[in-house]
């Protein structure tokens, strides 16, 4: 079985938006005969790629959900997750690398590192995920693989070391050179499926020597056999090359650049040789679960097959038999019928139907061993979910969930629609963790937030499709956060007296700002001021007031509450009182200590052609932003900022119309900022119309 688990491959295919990710993976489906035909992303057949299995996914040519497939190539078998590249969609990124074992970094030939390269980046150094490079778009005006190079060695810090060189670009791209065996491979026939392979043509002879050399005094580094065969000046053969690099890329310490044109097919295969040769198996990476029954010690999982089960749910999705559960077994094998327990709440659960994906079709299999990837049916559980076998206590650490930053209310038309508007989003919810519902209190309007507009958008047209719920939304609305500037000292007394038992409590102390986002709360009370069962119902208290502000009633964040002093009564303190007391005391030293709004401010990159350099960051100027810089990169330029949320909204369609459409953007959180005081009072209007209003 050892063998076996040596040729599988779990890897995620991740880049900027329109790298051409989602072609690539169609074109791997191709070569390894798992489609039998190609279609495009933007296709004109109405087609559509095989990933991007959903209706919105086709008709906008993005990726939104990130899908599985497997395939077989020179006898290993890869499973492959094509993830979006929207920022928006950050999370279906972040819980594929989580269980992912390499990956495939696609850059495009003209356009570089892009903002969202660096995102991905970040991601894979998160999880610590060994990739490759395969530098995409060779074919298109403009396209340059070796400064995308350089640009990989400055702004990612990567040790990139060029495999292949091109013959030929942009139009004139023919095929690729194989530094490793010193080739010339060409891809014929009408879908480039005949590789051919030649020797090097005269006039690049000279450049690949070159680089070449380049390559073996990189990989030597990672290879004692490859040091002495080329200080004793001995023949270099292709596996002392091949080991050397794969070391090297499997402790991150060096990446592989590969070349081509997925859309034209060409470089597709060296890129899957090179899956097989140079990223890691289940066994080449080191992975940790933490035992809670022993204060979560990390556990080195060890992928055998007898051991107890261990596996974690990454992704859920609605089928039409039911919720489907992506799983990657960890440790173990879970096979039909057998007895599982979910880590997180302790339920038993036992196993119906296994299955394996390939994007929306699947088939059947009994069971799934460690280092693999399936799906499981019918059963009920959240995202990052651990199972474990029965008597293990496990979880595997969860994934880094972002915070939402735009919220929006949603009304559905009719009673049927407010049906549909539940089921949808309990089930949007429960996909996706950075998607969130709530109801406001208040108003009693349900309020959904998440990554940003497109997010939002993308949800409400699939309740539209997918659940026919009719609902309208209301006008985007920012999460604002308050906090202080400077200390403030409180001292507030809680009394109460009506007929019987009184309430009351005096709790006094100070607050000041940090860093943290919670409440830090400290208790430095001395002789029993306040009799220590209430020191809770304080706590609680002032937690209580954190949720809404009592300046403008958003969120407070950054604030540590000492209490140092404070005096009980015998009879008439309670637990009510204290918190009473809390709430009275935190509105009383929140007002002495300079409570200001903070609001998110976004990282927008804006890539436009190089004439609407000036007309861009006009626009970005108007809208509150600070430019952090611009460069050429080719034919375009792409103009970095920092703008509040607040100014975003309806930004796509201004750019557009001022670059004849040629402009894109995308943007992230970047931080938390003081709002300006001209705007804080129109928030304060605008709230104090609202309360009116109500």
């Amino acid at each position: 079985m050892k063998n076996a688990i040596n040729k599988v491959r779990n890897i995620g295919i991740s880049a900027h938006i329109d790298s051409g990710k989602t072609t690539l993976t169609e074109r791997i489906l191709f070569f390894t005969k798992r489609i039998h035909a190609i279609h495009d992303v933007k296709g004109k057949d109405g087609v559509g790629a095989t990933m991007d299995s959903m209706d919105i996914e086709k008709e906008r040519g993005i990726t939104i959900a990130s899908a599985a497939t497997y395939c077989e190539w020179l006898g290993h078998e890869i499973n492959i997750i094509d993830t979006p590249g929207h920022v928006d969609f950050t999370i279906e990124v972040e819980r594929s690398l989580r269980v992912l074992d390499g990956a495939i970094l696609i850059l495009c030939a003209v356009g570089g590192v892009q903002s969202q390269s660096i995102t991905v980046d970040q991601q894979m150094k998160r999880y610590n995920v060994p990739c490759i490079a395969f530098i995409n778009k060779c074919d298109r005006s403009g396209a340059n693989p070796f400064r995308v190079i350089d640009q990989l060695k400055e702004k990612l810090g990567h040790n990139a070391v060029t495999l292949q060189i091109p013959i030929g670009l942009e139009g004139d791209l023919e095929g690729v050179v194989d530094l490793v065996s010193m080739k010339a491979v060409y891809f014929d026939g009408a879908n480039g499926e005949d590789v051919r392979i030649e020797n090097i043509p005269q006039d690049l002879l000279q450049e690949a020597l070159q680089r070449r050399e380049d390559l073996i005094d990189e990989a030597s580094m990672f290879s004692d056999q490859l040091t002495e065969a080329v200080l004793e000046e001995q023949e270099i053969t292709q596996d002392m090359i091949i080991s050397a690099v794969r070391m090297g890329t499997l402790t991150r310490k060096l990446t592989p650049v590969f070349m081509g044109s997925a859309y034209k097919n060409k470089g597709v295969q060296p890129l899957l040789d090179a899956v097989t040769k140079l990223l890691p198996c289940p066994y080449d990476v080191k992975n940790e679960a933490l035992d809670m029954n022993n204060d979560e010690t990390p556990v080195i999982l060890s992928g055998e097959l007898e051991k107890p089960l261990v596996a974690l749910a990454f992704k859920l999705e609605e089928g039409q038999y039911g919720q489907l559960t992506y799983i990657r077994v960890y440790q173990g094998s879970l096979s039909k019928g057998d007895n599982i327990v979910n880590a997180r709440n302790g339920k038993k659960i036992k196993v119906g139907r296994l299955v394996r994906m390939h994007a929306d079709q699947m088939e059947d299999i009994e069971t799934i061993p460690a280092g693999y990837i399936g799906a499981l049916f019918g059963i009920d559980c959240a995202s990052g979910d651990t199972f474990v076998g029965p008597g293990l206590n496990m979880t595997m650490t969860s994934m880094f969930v972002p915070e939402p930053v735009i919220s929006l209310a949603i009304f559905p038309k009719d009673n049927a629609s407010q049906i549909n508007m539940s089921k949808a989003l309990n089930r949007f919810s429960k996909e996706d963790p950075t998607f969130r519902i709530y109801v406001d209190d208040e108003t009693k309007e349900t309020i959904i937030e998440g990554m940003g507009e497109l997010h939002l958008e993308v949800y409400v047209e699939r309740m539209h499709r997918e659940y026919t719920a009719e609902v309208t939304t209301g006008q985007p609305r920012v999460a604002y956060r308050e906090t202080i500037t400077r200390k403030g000292e409180f001292d507030y007394t809680h009394k109460k007296q009506t007929g019987g038992a009184g309430q009351y409590g005096r709790v006094a102390g100070y607050m000041e700002p940090v860093t943290e986002t919670e409440l830090v709360f400290e208790n430095k009370i001395v002789g029993g001021k306040i009799p220590t069962q209430f020191i809770p119902s304080c706590e609680k208290g002032f937690r209580q007031c954190m949720k809404k502000g009592p300046k403008m009633e958003f969120p407070v964040t950054g604030i540590k509450v000492v209490i140092n002093d404070g005096a009980s009564h015998s009879v008439d303190s309670s637990d009510m009182a204290f918190m009473a007391a809390a709430r009275g005391a935190f509105r009383e030293g929140y007002f002495k200590a300079g409570p200001v709004t903070h609001e998110p401010i976004m990282k927008v990159a804006v890539e436009t052609p190089s004439e609407f350099q000036g007309a861009v960051m006009g626009l970005l100027n108007q809208r509150r932003g600070i430019i952090v810089g611009s460069q050429d990169e080719g034919p375009l330029c792409v103009v970095e900022a920092r703008v509040p949320l607040a100014e975003m909204f309806g930004f796509s369609t201004v750019l557009r119309s001022s670059t004849q459409g040629k402009a894109q953007f995308t943007m992230e959180l970047g931080s938390y900022k003081q709002v300006p005081e001209s705007i804080a009072q129109e928030l304060a209007k605008k709230a104090e119309t609202e309360k009116k209003g109500k």
